[in-house]
């Protein structure tokens, strides 16, 4: 798991150590007008990378609405935008949850896993503020959406996913 922030000083150190379809998802986010873009899915290419960008319109909820995730066809590359804020927790996957749901073999290229309250144990946290950008791997189990101690919020967060395989 990556993170950062589009506005950082040091964007362009943290977006130029990444693969290069990374980079290249990053420098476009943040060339963008994310705020105003309409909300959907919307098949683009960068560097001759076909990815997959979602904007979504959402409202946080408590930990415990929320499942763990993975993908493994794709890197979750997500950009905070507004509202918010919002709470991800992150492990990494080490084949010891139980499958909730598995939707790896659709378009979707998820998985879900069960909670289970030992998990707590090995989750860390990172807070999305606007511009504040996520990079989990298919061996980040993610849990996204979460809100703060102050409640639900409505916030605006931009997935891209950028194929695995072309990264390495």
């Amino acid at each position: 798991m990556i993170y950062g922030n589009i506005n950082n000083e040091f964007f362009e150190q943290q977006a130029a150590v990444l693969p290069k379809p990374l980079c290249e998802a990053l420098h476009y986010l943040k060339g963008q007008d994310l705020a105003g873009h309409e909300a959907g899915h919307f098949p683009i290419e960068l560097g001759g990378v076909p990815m997959i960008l979602q904007v979504m319109d959402l409202t946080t909820s408590p930990r415990e609405s929320h499942y763990p995730e993975i993908h493994r066809k794709y890197v979750d590359l997500q950009l905070f935008v507004s509202g918010g804020p919002e709470v991800h927790t992150y492990f990494t996957d080490t084949g010891a949850e139980t499958v909730r749901s598995d939707e790896l073999a659709t378009a979707r290229d998820i998985l879900f896993y069960e909670n289970r309250p030992e998990t707590a144990a090995i989750e860390n946290c990172v807070v999305m503020q606007p511009g504040a950008y996520a990079v989990y791997f298919p061996w980040d189990v993610h849990i996204p959406g979460q809100c703060d101690a102050e409640g639900p919020k409505d916030y605006r967060k931009i997935v891209l996913k950028v194929p695995m395989d072309a990264c390495l």
